[in-house]
């Protein structure tokens, strides 16, 4: 299977030695997915497992074995030249660890440096990075998608949480543990409810997929089962937005409550940091302009500054491909040029 994306452009800072393919590999709650992302952004070899449940850590990696093992089978491997992994967080890239919510088995997994013995076993002895996930979607769209030609981006993805990253200066900017542009637990109402997190009145806690349902369904916003002609609903997010999208009344001051928190939340990030796009991707954001309205509408009350006032807000663009191109992109960022492979 080769996935080509709309508008190929050459990998960020891919040297003439190093004109390869990348080993992506892209771990998630419901699944394990590798390839092999090429310096054109085609990828090939594509490969998937389902992210095991009830097993313990070993288990976990077994699959992930798994996907290095199918990856290693293409007539390509041997020319790889880097490998990025993408992960659901919480990370620690300056350990190599990951404690992904998401996988209850892994808790300070020793991820890329597992990865790292898997690949040698198998005679592709890389230099590999780790990213979460927002950075990994950050890496992505700024090379192929929505942020391509920004020099200053705040990327993002609203789905069950609310994570991001960033791009300054054309550099992809993870910070030290590799959690620098995690907007979700930005506060943005200092009286607000308690957050997973231990912070109060954080974004996640207002604007995540979970709290627009929450807060709808508090607010007497039931279901439809779809009489009448309408579509049928559950209590998700996504219920919420098709119930928006018939006009229902809570179901848009939810949406309305989420915008004004992702609005001011990026209003803050681009004041701090100077960034002229936020791309916003992830299940809730499949809400279209039932979210981008109000995230717009209440952007021009908080975005006054004049060096933020033409701040774009847009769709992410790559969707379900963004963690495996995001995956490669970073370690392309990341890794220098002409990084050593790991010794033995």
């Amino acid at each position: 299977m080769v996935i080509t994306p709309t508008t190929p452009s050459p990998i960020p800072r891919a040297a003439a030695a190093t004109t390869g393919p990348t080993v992506a590999i892209d771990i998630g709650g419901t699944k394990i997915a590798g390839a092999l992302v090429h310096p054109d952004g085609t990828m090939s070899a594509t490969t998937r497992r389902a992210t095991p449940r009830a097993v313990d850590a070993e288990g976990v990696m077994a699959a992930v074995a798994e996907v290095v093992a199918d990856l290693s089978e293409s007539p390509l491997w041997a020319s790889a030249v880097r490998c990025g992994i993408g992960s659901a967080g919480p990370v620690d890239t300056s350990r190599g660890t990951v404690s992904p919510v998401n996988i209850g088995a892994w808790r300070e997994f020793p991820i890329q440096e597992r990865v790292a013995a898997e690949l040698a076993a198998r005679g592709a002895g890389l230099p590999t990075v780790l990213a979460g996930d927002g950075v990994a979607m950050t890496a992505a769209e700024h090379w192929l998608g929505a942020a391509r030609g920004h020099a200053n981006a705040l990327c993002m993805v609203v789905s069950t949480g609310v994570g991001g990253g960033l791009i300054l200066n054309n550099q992809l900017h993870p910070g030290p543990t590799g959690n620098a542009g995690h907007i979700g637990h930005i506060s943005v109402a200092f009286d607000g409810e308690p957050c997973a997190c231990g912070g109060r009145g954080c974004v996640e806690s207002i604007a995540s997929g979970t709290a627009i349902a929450r807060w709808a369904l508090d607010q007497g916003w039931k279901p439809s089962d779809g009489p009448g002609g309408g579509a049928a609903q559950d209590a998700t997010a996504a219920g919420v937005a098709a119930a928006a999208a018939e006009g229902d009344a809570i179901a848009l001051a939810a949406f309305d409550r989420a915008g004004r928190a992702l609005a001011a939340a990026i209003a803050a990030s681009a004041t701090l940091v100077e960034t002229d796009i936020a791309v916003i991707g992830g299940g809730v954001a499949a809400a279209g302009e039932t979210l981008f309205g109000p995230i717009r509408s209440h952007l021009a009350r908080y975005a006054t500054l004049s060096f933020v006032q033409d701040l774009q807000v847009v769709p992410a663009t790559l969707g379900t491909h963004a963690g495996l191109i995001g995956a490669a992109a970073a370690a392309t960022m990341l890794l220098p040029p002409s990084a050593p492979a790991p010794t033995a």
